[in-house]
């Protein structure tokens, strides 16, 4: 299949818009930068709805591709909520983040954009972030009873229940979790270096008669 070329540049060239989104913004603006090609910005968490606000009806970036979460648990403020726009119009991408704990809510921006309900409740669910003013804020991706936040850096890789189907009460159950695997004699040995043992096909380098390994 032949490559096709386009005139037109994946995105538009970003000169000026750190300028004009920096007079636009004003104090609510904490900082702003340039990395791999997208405008970064840093915004008061207060300020957010406004903020975005401004960024859809005053600069068209008109759509909310995706909102996310970050946890870096040494800092105070541990979560960041990383918004992530799109001008059509003017074929830029911008990334706007606020920082939160696990007890401050960040306004809710399902006032601008009605698809931002479903991505403020994925954030809530994988890092436990509140929503100021989302009136449906439910878990979306774990299950019903589901303790803890899975996103979350101190969060156990196996997490704390696990689920099965009991023939016994015909239902889904929730056990604590249980490794079975550590109860079991693994051999770590490389099997290219330590072992005693002739391996099949070695006998070729060494003349040596392939032998199992001894039990």
């Amino acid at each position: 299949m032949a490559h096709v070329l386009h005139s037109a540049p994946r995105y538009a060239a970003s000169d000026g818009v750190v300028d004009a989104l920096t007079a636009r913004l004003g104090d609510a603006l904490l900082a702003i930068r340039e990395e791999h090609g997208e405008i970064v910005l840093n915004v008061a968490r207060d300020s957010v709805e406004s903020t975005l606000r401004t960024l859809r009806d005053d600069e068209a970036f008109q759509q909310l591709m995706d909102i996310a979460g970050v946890d870096y648990p040494d800092r105070a403020e541990r979560f960041e909520v990383v918004y992530c726009l799109l001008s059509v119009t003017r074929n830029l991408r911008l990334i706007v983040k606020v920082s939160t704990d696990e007890a401050t809510p960040v306004p809710t921006v399902t006032t601008l954009w009605p698809n931002a309900g479903w991505y403020e409740r994925e954030v809530y669910d994988m890092y436990g972030v509140l929503f100021a003013g989302n009136t449906d804020l439910r878990r979306i991706l774990t299950d019903y009873g589901f303790q803890g936040h899975p996103f979350r850096k101190d969060f156990p890789l196996t997490g704390y229940v696990e689920l099965r189907y009991s023939e016994e009460d015909k239902r889904v159950v929730y056990e604590p979790v249980r490794l079975a695997q550590d109860l079991r004699q693994f051999d770590y040995t490389s099997p290219w270096e330590g072992p005693n043992y002739v391996l099949p096909g070695d006998e070729k380098a060494t003349g040596e008669k392939a032998e199992g390994p001894k039990p």
